[in-house]
């Protein structure tokens, strides 16, 4: 790419109104209560700090980037079931100890895809089947 082509991508960026930033990411899911609970369970979050709001929308309290569970009404209303789910892994969740999130895993039933891999993550599943790593921090 030419020096010019090069200052012309950039500019662009900068002009940019939409920030380089991910306020929060969307979960489909069907069950709205039943995934607040798993969510805040897996997160150690309290089901009364995380308020469902017009019926199909959760958002969880979380350290940086959002996360919020949704039936998705608009998006899913025709499918059946609901929306899709996401069949790889969308974000992850960090951890300090991965031997503990792994072992807090099997513990309470959480349905584990795979073993600790590269001595770093592991995906876990959510009750709609949703795809979820937990990687070391």
């Amino acid at each position: 790419m030419s020096h010019s082509g090069r200052e012309e991508l950039q500019k662009a960026a900068v002009q940019s109104p939409i920030r380089n930033k991910v306020g929060s990411v969307f979960v489909p899911v069907r069950d709205i209560e039943r995934s607040r609970d798993w969510y805040c369970r897996l997160l150690g979050l309290s089901p009364g700090d995380c308020e469902i709001m017009n019926g199909h929308l959760c958002p969880l309290p979380m350290e940086g980037t959002g996360l919020i569970l949704d039936t998705m009404p608009m998006w899913g209303r025709k499918e059946p079931g609901g929306a899709p789910n996401t069949k790889t892994p969308a974000f992850m969740l960090v951890t300090r100890d991965l031997q503990a999130s792994h072992s807090f895993a099997q513990e309470n039933n959480i349905n584990l895809v795979t073993d600790i891999q590269q001595d770093h993550w592991f995906v876990i599943k959510d009750p709609d089947d949703n795809l979820l790593m937990v990687c070391r921090e």
